[in-house]
Protein backbone atom coordinates (compact mmCIF):
# COMPACT_ATOMS: atom_id res chain seq x y z
CA UNK A 1 0.00 0.00 0.00
CA UNK A 2 1.73 3.62 -1.09
CA UNK A 3 1.39 5.86 1.55
CA UNK A 4 0.29 9.49 0.16
CA UNK A 5 2.97 12.81 -0.66
CA UNK A 6 0.75 14.56 1.38
CA UNK A 7 1.14 12.50 4.39
CA UNK A 8 4.77 12.93 4.99
CA UNK A 9 4.39 16.52 4.81
CA UNK A 10 1.76 16.74 7.77
CA UNK A 11 4.03 16.09 10.86
CA UNK A 12 6.73 18.92 9.22
CA UNK A 13 4.10 21.10 8.47
CA UNK A 14 2.62 20.82 12.28
CA UNK A 15 6.47 20.96 14.03
CA UNK A 16 6.89 24.05 11.34
CA UNK A 17 3.68 25.95 12.74
CA UNK A 18 4.77 25.18 16.17
CA UNK A 19 9.02 26.51 16.07
CA UNK A 20 7.54 29.42 14.13
CA UNK A 21 4.89 30.44 17.21
CA UNK A 22 7.30 29.83 19.75
CA UNK A 23 8.40 33.13 19.89
CA UNK A 24 4.89 35.23 19.14
CA UNK A 25 4.09 38.79 20.20
CA UNK A 26 2.93 39.13 23.40
CA UNK A 27 5.29 36.72 24.92
CA UNK A 28 6.01 37.79 28.71
CA UNK A 29 9.42 38.11 27.90
CA UNK A 30 9.14 41.68 26.41
CA UNK A 31 7.52 43.11 29.45
CA UNK A 32 11.56 43.63 30.38
CA UNK A 33 12.92 44.51 27.30
CA UNK A 34 10.90 46.17 24.73
CA UNK A 35 11.48 44.31 21.04
CA UNK A 36 13.40 46.11 18.28
CA UNK A 37 13.99 45.87 14.78
CA UNK A 38 14.72 41.83 14.50
CA UNK A 39 11.92 41.01 16.75
CA UNK A 40 9.94 42.99 14.58
CA UNK A 41 11.17 41.46 11.48
CA UNK A 42 10.25 37.78 12.90
CA UNK A 43 7.07 38.99 13.94
CA UNK A 44 6.05 40.30 10.56
CA UNK A 45 7.29 36.75 9.18
CA UNK A 46 5.23 35.01 11.43
CA UNK A 47 2.34 37.15 11.25
CA UNK A 48 -0.47 34.97 9.21
CA UNK A 49 0.31 31.75 11.61
CA UNK A 50 -0.02 34.30 14.82
CA UNK A 51 -3.46 35.63 13.33
CA UNK A 52 -4.65 32.34 12.57
CA UNK A 53 -3.96 31.80 16.44
CA UNK A 54 -5.35 34.84 17.58
CA UNK A 55 -8.45 34.09 16.61
CA UNK A 56 -8.70 30.48 18.95
CA UNK A 57 -7.03 32.97 21.91
CA UNK A 58 -6.25 35.91 23.56
CA UNK A 59 -2.69 34.83 24.84
CA UNK A 60 -1.33 35.69 21.26
CA UNK A 61 -1.55 38.92 19.64
CA UNK A 62 -0.38 39.71 15.97
CA UNK A 63 1.70 43.26 17.33
CA UNK A 64 3.62 43.53 20.16
CA UNK A 65 2.60 46.10 22.12
CA UNK A 66 5.90 46.69 24.20
CA UNK A 67 8.12 48.11 21.19
CA UNK A 68 11.16 50.20 20.63
CA UNK A 69 9.33 52.39 18.26
CA UNK A 70 10.03 53.08 14.59
CA UNK A 71 13.12 50.23 15.02
CA UNK A 72 10.16 47.83 15.63
CA UNK A 73 7.78 49.10 13.29
CA UNK A 74 10.34 49.27 10.50
CA UNK A 75 11.12 45.51 10.68
CA UNK A 76 7.59 44.30 10.91
CA UNK A 77 6.69 45.52 7.65
CA UNK A 78 9.58 44.57 6.09
CA UNK A 79 8.92 41.54 7.64
CA UNK A 80 5.61 41.47 6.25
CA UNK A 81 6.79 42.28 2.99
CA UNK A 82 9.47 39.91 2.61
CA UNK A 83 6.65 36.78 3.58
CA UNK A 84 3.74 38.20 1.42
CA UNK A 85 5.78 39.30 -1.60
CA UNK A 86 5.97 42.81 -1.02
CA UNK A 87 4.02 43.86 -4.62
CA UNK A 88 6.37 42.14 -6.52
CA UNK A 89 4.43 39.51 -7.94
CA UNK A 90 1.93 41.59 -9.91
CA UNK A 91 4.79 44.05 -11.79
CA UNK A 92 5.94 41.11 -12.95
CA UNK A 93 4.06 39.80 -15.38
CA UNK A 94 4.62 40.83 -19.13
CA UNK A 95 2.63 43.47 -20.48
CA UNK A 96 1.54 41.82 -24.35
Amino acid sequence: MKHSVTNKWIPLFIFAILFLTSCAPGNIRFDEAPAGFLMGLWHGFISLFTFIISLFTNDVGIYEVNNSGWSYNLGFILGIMFFYGGGTKGGSRKWK
